[in-house]
């Protein structure tokens, strides 16, 4: 678009350098064979030269063109003009018609041509016929320079209308590409901060679990090694459960399906409150004395809404093997209301463990499961009990 305006400005250059040639041709006929028009062939000339800033000065060389014109009607006789060069004054006018930042320039650029107009024609005008017949001859030879010059008016009245509608649709394309632009990196923000959420709820989950499990398989193993090889087990179960999601998400960065397609389609169906039971019964195998509450009906529950409350119970899961340890006691309720879902995560921070698994990534965790309930306009809280522990609270409207 940029290298498009460039040429159409070279062009507009060149074509004004035309005009202001033409016009500078015609200043010079007259002086053909003969000095004595040398005058007004030097003010033709100046008119020419004015022309060439007709588009960036338009009202100022109207100025200029009408002076000069004034000039040639007081320095020389009737007989000298009109000159051909004279038709500057159309050319200037027309100029301020079409490019004038107001419209009001174009009348005001009429005023001149008309008085320059009347002065032509009580210069010319046959005086014994003006005598016999003031009214019809003043009327018919104004008329016809009247209509000439309103005819110029008009045409540069027509082309302005045309220009700035193509300028107005120009600035619209301009405006659409910036704000399809502008959308399309809301867009791609929006599904990194999706994808960033699940990899985080994936990794952390299924990491915490398989460490505490592997930790518990190397202390019962010369003591228990049924309780480690069960152990062991666990860690491989939650190991092919995350590559399993990894490649879904994997093939969503490849591109293989559109990113909300693949969710909604894949992790949407098979991530939900069904799966809820299982995850508890990972925490407890890593430790944990959790407690599962759920009062009410989850028929009506719509899956984007089961997905967030999962992820948001699967990572305050996460957060009490990170931070707390086995064998911290947590009590997960879930209220289900005709139009909203609430959970409620609390332990009571009794864990041993406090900085058994170390924590590169705290505080993502929370980003994560207050930006999930953001996107359904709901409300999350989280932070430590006066007693010790932690509480995290969300409610999750679909309405």
């Amino acid at each position: 678009m940029a290298g498009a305006r460039a040429g159409g400005r070279w062009r507009s250059i060149l074509f004004d350098l035309t005009v202001a040639g033409f016009v500078a041709c015609l200043s010079m006929l007259p002086a053909v064979g003969t000095s004595r028009l040398a005058g007004p062939g030097l003010i033709g000339l100046c008119m020419a030269a004015a022309l060439v800033w007709r588009r960036r000065y338009p009202l100022g060389v109207m100025a200029v063109v009408s002076a000069l014109a004034l000039a040639q009607v007081v320095r020389f006789p009737p007989i000298d003009d009109p000159m051909p060069y004279d038709i500057a004054v159309l050319i200037a006018m027309y100029s301020v018609v079409k490019y004038g930042r107001r419209l009001w320039y174009g009348f005001l650029a009429a005023v001149p041509v008309g008085i320059g107009v009347v002065i032509e024609v009580a210069r010319h005008i046959d005086q014994t016929e003006a005598a016999r017949s003031p009214i019809r001859v003043w009327s018919e030879s104004v008329a016809f320079l009247a209509l000439a010059c309103a005819a110029v008016w008009l045409v540069g009245y027509t082309l302005r209308t045309r220009r700035l509608y193509v300028v107005s649709l120009e600035d619209r394309a301009a405006t659409a590409e910036r704000e399809r632009d502008h959308l399309a990196r809301i867009a791609v923000g929006e599904e990194r901060a999706t994808i960033a959420r699940e990899l985080h709820d994936i990794v952390a989950h299924s990491m915490a679990v398989m460490i505490v499990q592997a930790d518990g398989a190397s202390y019962a193993l010369d003591g228990d090694p049924e309780q480690a090889r069960v152990a062991i087990k666990q860690v491989a179960s939650t190991g092919r459960e995350a590559l399993d999601d990894m490649r879904r998400l994997v093939e969503v960065l490849r591109g293989a399906t559109p990113p909300t397609e693949e969710l909604d389609a894949a992790d949407r169906r098979r991530i939900g409150l069904d799966q809820l039971p299982a995850l508890v019964e990972r925490a407890r195998s890593a430790g944990l004395t959790v407690t599962l509450n759920e009062h009410g009906s989850r028929e009506r529950v719509p899956a984007a809404v089961e997905l967030t409350v999962y992820r948001i119970a699967q990572e305050a899961l996460t957060n009490v093997l990170r931070h707390g340890g086995p064998p911290t006691a947590v009590t997960l309720a879930l209220t289900y209301e005709p139009d909203a879902v609430e959970i409620e995560v609390v332990d009571d921070g009794s864990g041993r463990l406090t900085s058994a698994i170390p924590s590169q990534t705290a505080g993502h965790g929370l980003i994560g499961m207050r930006e999930r309930v953001a996107i359904h306009n709901g409300t999350f809280t989280a932070g430590p009990r006066l007693g010790g522990g932690w509480r995290v609270q969300a409610r999750v409207p679909w309405t």
